[in-house]
């Protein structure tokens, strides 16, 4: 299973693992959302809604697809958040691991604040 992420001239591909939350995501799309960023991470809300997996984790590594539950949001950091005690990306709260960005995860950093982006099936 695999996503498609393009906002602007950026595209993105992930490969998910197999979880709820990702098999949630993939039958969600394709929608469309508005970009936010937070520190070296992007994070947009999506049209589903999922519980706190048994797995889930706080601090994970750059390239690390996420859903954070408390916003139905997907967050795809990159680097480090204002919250990081290390080089380590540090999300907000406790997020579903759902699967890695295929690639530089650095190229997240040309999505911008505002910006559409686009989720498809890949």
């Amino acid at each position: 299973m695999n996503l498609r992420l393009e906002a602007g001239k950026v595209v993105v591909l992930v490969e998910l693992l197999d979880t709820p939350t990702a098999r949630a995501l993939v039958s969600a799309a394709p929608f469309e959302a508005r970009a936010q960023t937070w520190g070296e991470e992007v994070y947009f809300t999506t049209p589903v809604s999922a519980k706190l997996e048994p797995d889930a984790c706080q601090v994970v590594a750059p390239g690390t697809v996420c859903f954070w539950t408390e916003g139905n949001a997907l967050a795809l950091p990159y680097g480090r958040t204002p919250i990081s005690s290390d080089e380590r990306p540090k999300l907000a709260n406790p997020c579903n691991v759902v699967g890695k960005v295929i690639g530089d995860p650095r190229m997240l950093s040309g999505i911008k604040a505002g910006m559409p982006l686009r989720v498809d099936r890949a």
